[in-house]
This record gives C-alpha cells, structure tokens and sequence, in this order.
C-alpha cells in the first residue's frame, strides 16, 4: 500500500516543481497531483510543457518522493459537446504527462450535471470509449469515484457503473470526506467493491444532512449546491469505526492493481481488532503466520503512528 499525500495544502505558496520537496519535508514518500493553476487545472488544458514535467520528474526523485498518481479533474460528461470535446482533448495530453512522470494511475470523478444525469451518463461514455485506447496503450489505470454534484453521486450506484464499463484497467476510488453524499455506508460499499477499490481518500467531514437537513441553509430555496469538507481525521463525522479498518485489511491482504501488502494489512486488521472487530484478530493472525519478525515489527509500528496522529 502507498500512503500518500494530495500536496494541496501547498498549492497557494509552492510551484508544482518545488512540491516533492514539500511533500518530503512533511513526511510522506508518496505524493498524488491533483488540480492545480501552474499544472492540470480544474475543468482546463494542462498548463504544463515537457521540460517543466521533466523538472517535476527529476525534482520527485531527488526528494525521494514517489508521485502515486495524478488526478485531473475535467467536463468529460459535458455539459455540452463543446465542452466535452475540449475535455477529451486536455485528458490526452494529461495522459501523456502521466506517462512522461513514470505513472501508471490516473484517479477522477464522473463529472457531468445530476439534474441532467443521463444525458450526463451518454456523454461520460462516448469520452470513455475515445479516450479507452489511450488508457490501454499507455497501460494507464483509470480509478473512477463519485464525487458530490457529479451525475452519479451514490457509491453502490457508482460501483455498479463502474462494473458496467467491465474493464480489467478501471476500479473504484472511495473517498472518505464524501461518506454522507455516498449513502453514508463507507464499510459496506468497501467490502461490496472488493479487489475494485484500489485507492481510499482519507478525511473527514461533517454530515449535510443532520439537524433535518437544516445544518446548511443556502439561499435561494432549492439551490443544488453540495456541501462537503476535507477535514483532519477526528475533526468531523465520518464513523472510522472497526469494519471500515477491517475492510482496508482485506483490500490491502488481497491486492489488486497493487501486489498484496501484508504490513499495512496487519496494521489495519490490528486496528480494526483494538475497535472490537470479531473476525480482525484472527485474520492478523494469519497473516502473521506469514509475515517475518522484521514485517510484524514495522506493522506494529506503523499502527501505533496511526494511533497516535489521529
């Protein structure tokens, strides 16, 4: 398991070249690149030359900081063909910086309008099918995740989209500050995704929905507005309860697009043990079993830092 660090805290007051050094400097030896004004901006045409990349490139390797993936975010759902097009156009020269960086994962959202979802839904499939043979040439893996305001914004309703597309090279992202716009059932949408989920964002956030629906009043009446945070872990109200770590385990222990990973899974199944889980100590057990004196070590390590910063 890569745990890495969307380096947006940095965005304001750093070039995206000087990022892996900030990224290094706070501790993390993985980085993902989302939007970004001097990079891949939100709905625009990357903003990046070749050198600039290569830059980027060599500065992530001096830091000794990997970059896990890079997430553009672009109106390949429309709102209109203009739009779309242009969206196409960007996502093939965003592929190309991703190859360029020496990564192999490419996370998004759905975009598109949920009041006009499936006109949303028609356009998201004719941008998948041009921009399919750019994924598979590239070896690119595409992690899809609904996102609040997207034309699909519910996870089991996104799973089942995702399953539909039936390709070996698109899975499923799970973002943790989007539990309440999901359906609020992180644990099940987890285990029902299976070796599909390959990446997890995690923050936290408050629920829009408490109090009656009244905790946010927008005005005017009846405006699709979606509100929603990235807070610390602890600082909000997303349940991180013992199931959700469980089902970490059982993605990190099984693999996917990532060879399996018994330190973070033992971390995971020890944490879901010590919030009461019934089956996680057997299953840390057992891959204990399997697992070096050295490996246990550093998964033990690992679960107290956990632990401790959150």
């Amino acid at each position: 398991m890569k745990l890495a660090l969307d380096a947006q805290m940095f965005h304001r007051t750093h070039a995206v070249t000087e990022l892996p050094d900030a990224v290094a400097r706070a501790g993390y030896a993985w980085m993902e690149l989302s939007p970004k004004e001097d990079f891949i901006p939100f709905f625009a045409h990357p903003r990046v030359d070749s050198a600039t990349v290569a830059t980027l490139r060599r500065r992530a390797t001096d830091a000794g900081v990997g970059i896990s993936s890079v997430l553009p975010v672009l109106r390949w759902s429309g709102p209109d063909e203009d739009a779309r097009q242009a969206a196409v156009r960007a996502w093939r020269r965003a592929i190309q910086i991703a190859v360029d960086l020496g990564v192999q994962v490419m996370n998004t959202e759905f975009n598109g309008r949920p009041e006009a979802a499936e006109h949303a839904e028609a356009m998201f499939l004719r941008s998948f099918d041009e921009l399919a043979p750019d994924f598979e040439r590239e070896g690119i893996q595409l992690v899809l995740e609904p996102h609040p305001d997207d034309f699909v914004e519910d996870g089991h309703a996104a799973l089942d989209l995702v399953a539909g597309l039936d390709r070996d090279w698109v899975s499923f992202l799970y973002c943790t500050p989007h539990t309440f716009h999901q359906g609020n059932d992180p644990a099940g949408i987890i285990a029902r995704a299976g070796a599909r989920v390959t990446n997890v964002h995690l923050a936290d956030t408050l629920d829009h929905t408490a109090s009656g629906g009244l905790r946010y009043i927008v005005n005017p009446p009846g405006s699709t507005v979606r509100v929603h945070q990235h807070a610390p872990m602890g600082a909000g109200e997303v349940d991180f309860d013992a199931d959700a770590f469980f089902n970490l385990g059982l993605m990190c222990s099984a693999g996917g697009s990532e060879p399996a990973d018994m330190i973070s899974a033992h971390k995971w199944f020890n944490l879901a043990a010590t919030h009461g889980h019934s089956d996680a100590a057997r299953l840390r057990r057992e891959i204990a079993a399997e697992m070096s004196s050295r490996q246990i070590a550093d998964a033990l390590r690992a679960a107290r830092h956990w632990q401790t910063h959150h």
